[in-house]
């Protein structure tokens, strides 16, 4: 089932960094996080940008399932 999903991380990811995100649509916060929130096909998707998340360093702050559409997907 697709879940759309919002990924919150600690600071604003770069250009270089936010490209290896493709599936998501990313929003950097005023409050200096970024938000990556995309629709994902299953679970093993989710781990996999989660995993992806990890390798990079990058910090967790929040994940959650929503249900608003994605924008322009």
């Amino acid at each position: 089932m697709v879940r759309t999903y919002e990924i919150r991380l600690e600071r604003h990811l770069g250009p270089a960094v936010a490209a290896l995100f493709a599936e998501f649509d990313v929003r950097h916060e005023p409050d200096g996080t970024t938000v990556l929130i995309g629709a994902l096909p299953d679970q093993a998707a989710l781990h996999g940008a989660l995993a992806r998340v990890r390798d990079l360093g990058l910090v967790l702050c929040e994940v959650r399932a929503v249900d608003a559409p994605v924008p322009g997907r």
